[in-house]
């Protein structure tokens, strides 16, 4: 048995039941995944954190926070962040304005959440806004796969500063597909070729740099008949092998419409976590099921990789608990009322803007 803890999974509250600190304590529970629902203010997510780290101190929390409608907390202090469709348009007039602005807007997201505790936001967004993606929209930076990159890197380097890493989403790109994948299964039916020259662009040239990547739960059938999560031509041939990738792969929640489905049938959390491992995903995600039947699927999911595991049916890469390790925060958080007197976040939020 490896000691590799794959599972990120979330809990219902504001506070930690029994039912939470036992998943939580789970040997193959890696990290938590944070919701409003888990917000009251500064002082109860503080708490929480240390109730969480006070159970296994190696556990990553987590949380989707990127800025415009994706950023889960918002009251209490935390600066509103705009869309990254902001920077984009911000670059088309000013270019060094917007990667300066994009730079302050990782500052300040991630100076945030770890005053709070929280280790790592699942962010930056490297989609493009090929204008056919609701789901994605304003999220995307820019149209132009360089354009997104730069904004990233400069977004990376802001939340570097705030000693937070990086996960760019949603791999190979899921600004193409139309369809909602929380709620449908996209399908890109462009080439190899075309997704390589555009889409995944920002992959191969952040390749060195991003810590973490979540692949799309879209079916790209001119090269897997698999959404790219579940796939080892993507993540292993094309992510890691042609594109040099050699960070952590996380999986998109496994609860979503789009990764549910394989091969053209219906799979539950634990068949779809163990095909997202045995593609070459490091750690897999399951979101908003800890109110499902008093966590049910959660303890579903538990077990079923555990035993799959005893049996064989999946085996840990020797090399993922180290990636899962780089998620950690390198520095140690500036407290609240300190960092709100600390210069360097200070300029960063007049930087925001732009």
């Amino acid at each position: 048995m490896s000691d590799h803890r794959p599972v990120i999974l979330d809990i219902a509250g504001i506070t930690l039941d029994a039912n939470d600190r036992r998943r939580l304590a789970h040997p193959l529970t890696g990290g938590l995944i944070l919701f409003t629902r888990n917000w009251q203010d500064r002082r109860q997510l503080t708490e929480l954190v240390a109730e969480v780290k006070a159970i296994r101190e190696d556990l990553l929390v987590t949380i989707d926070h990127e800025g415009g409608r994706v950023q889960r907390i918002r009251s209490d202090g935390f600066t509103h962040l705009p869309a990254m469709r902001h920077y984009g348009e911000l670059w088309m007039k000013d270019a060094m304005r917007a990667t300066a602005a994009a730079s302050a807007a990782g500052h300040v997201l991630a100076s945030e959440l770890r005053a709070c505790g929280v280790d790592f936001s699942f962010t930056p967004v490297l989609d493009l806004d090929h204008g056919r993606s609701e789901v994605v929209g304003d999220r995307a930076f820019h149209r132009d796969a360089r354009v997104a990159t730069l904004l990233a890197q400069s977004l990376m380097l802001g939340l570097l500063q705030a000693g937070m890493q990086s996960c760019g989403k949603h791999f190979p790109g899921h600004g193409y597909a139309t369809a909602d994948s929380h709620v449908a299964q996209p399908v890109d039916k462009r080439s190899r070729k075309a997704i390589l020259a555009e889409d995944a662009k920002p992959y191969g040239w952040l390749s060195g740099s991003l810590t973490a990547v979540m692949p799309a739960h879209i079916i790209y059938p001119k090269v897997d008949e698999l959404p790219a999560g579940y796939s080892a031509t993507w993540l292993q041939d094309i992510l890691r092998g042609q594109l040099g990738y050699a960070g952590a792969i996380i999986s998109d929640d496994l609860s979503m419409e789009g990764g549910r489905w394989l091969r053209g049938q219906l799979v539950s959390p634990t068949e779809a976590a163990i095909a997202a491992l045995n593609a070459g995903c490091d750690q897999v995600l399951l979101c908003n099921q800890s109110r499902v039947d008093g966590g049910a699927p959660l303890d579903a999911l538990l077990d079923g990789v555990s035993e799959a595991q005893a049996k064989g049916r999946w085996q840990a890469d020797p090399l993922a608990e180290s990636r899962r390790a780089a998620l950690f925060p390198a520095t140690t958080p500036l407290p609240w009322d300190e960092l709100m007197h600390h210069a360097p976040y200070q300029l960063a939020l007049e930087r925001l803007q732009g």
